[in-house]
């Protein structure tokens, strides 16, 4: 792994770009719970309101379903950040994917702690940190991979600046990305049959009595 392309220590700063546009755009999306409207409050409660219920009287039996459909939907993120990063072109959009992600998350967790406070701050911790706490370093780290090998396709296609051994960071690349995908189908587990036994114990808390 020492000789690998893709070395956290040789790509620190990109790292910590990265990590400073994800909260950069957490900031931004609990920032956005200020400027919904009335009306907007108002249909997100009660589309949270029919959530919390369905949550509560889930049934057994359709985490087969439902493991591939959270499964699909973190493979395809990646799928995007992989193939942004095989053009030049996809530099920007993996940055505008990493500060989206950050505004997803950043809006949801603002969202349910401004209308349920200590109660949806709880909500959050089960239902959109465990998972996270795995997703968020991997989609990061991808991020990373292909923003170093866009770099890599400048440096040495359009700078015409060659280097030796240049399909070596193209297999890294592959590979590191393949290796993030299935530590996603493991966290998608996680998240299918742990999380919603963890909401269920705590939507009794955030529905009306």
């Amino acid at each position: 792994m020492r000789s690998s392309y893709f070395t956290f220590k040789g790509q620190t700063s990109l790292y910590v770009f990265v990590a400073v546009l994800f909260l950069v755009g957490v900031i931004f999306g609990a920032l956005m719970v200020n400027a919904l409207s009335l009306e907007q409050r108002q249909d997100l409660e009660a589309y949270l309101g029919n959530f919390f219920m369905t949550v509560q009287h889930s049934s057994q039996g359709t985490e087969h379903t439902a493991y591939w459909d959270i499964a699909m939907l973190h493979l395809k993120w990646v799928g995007l950040i992989f193939i942004l990063g095989l053009s030049v072109v996809g530099l920007p959009g993996i940055l505008v994917l990493d500060f989206l992600k950050g505004v997803l998350i950043g809006f949801t967790v603002g969202y349910l702690v401004g209308q349920y406070s200590w109660k949806g701050l709880l909500f959050a911790l089960v239902s959109v940190a465990p998972h996270n706490l795995f997703v968020i370093p991997i989609l990061l780290i991808c991020s990373v991979a292909a923003m170093t090998f866009s770099l890599y396709i400048i440096r040495n296609r359009v700078l015409m600046q060659r280097s030796p051994g240049r399909q070596r960071p193209f297999a890294s690349y592959v590979i590191l990305t393949v290796v993030m995908a299935v530590l996603l189908l493991g966290v998608a587990s996680f998240e299918t049959w742990i999380t919603p036994a963890m909401m269920r114990w705590v939507t009794p808390m955030l529905l009306p009595v």
